[in-house]
């Protein structure tokens, strides 16, 4: 089976079907370490966000999971198109 683009459209309408906002969401990434600075810089934080990091085995990559007040599907996106300017990162 070939993979197909992703569709962010199709990603708004479930994020709009499944999730009533604003609500905290929970990303996960996976980064190489040297940059999860950067996947944090990409968070608005306030007294509700909770970032959490656990390094792989080998300690080369590190599993970023962030739990953010998101305002909107449109905020949610916005961060994952953000992400995708990493270098090296893959969204869970």
């Amino acid at each position: 089976m070939l993979n197909q683009p992703f569709s962010f459209e199709s990603f708004k309408e479930k994020l709009d079907l499944q999730h009533k906002f604003p609500e905290v969401y929970t990303f996960k990434f996976i980064v190489p370490s040297t940059q999860v600075e950067e996947i944090k810089s990409l968070f608005l934080l306030d007294r509700t966000s909770k970032i959490v990091e656990k390094p792989s085995k080998g300690g080369k990559y590190i599993s970023v999971t962030a739990k953010v007040l998101m305002d909107s599907s449109d905020d949610v996106i916005r961060i994952y198109k953000n992400a995708q300017k990493v270098e090296g990162v893959i969204s869970l």
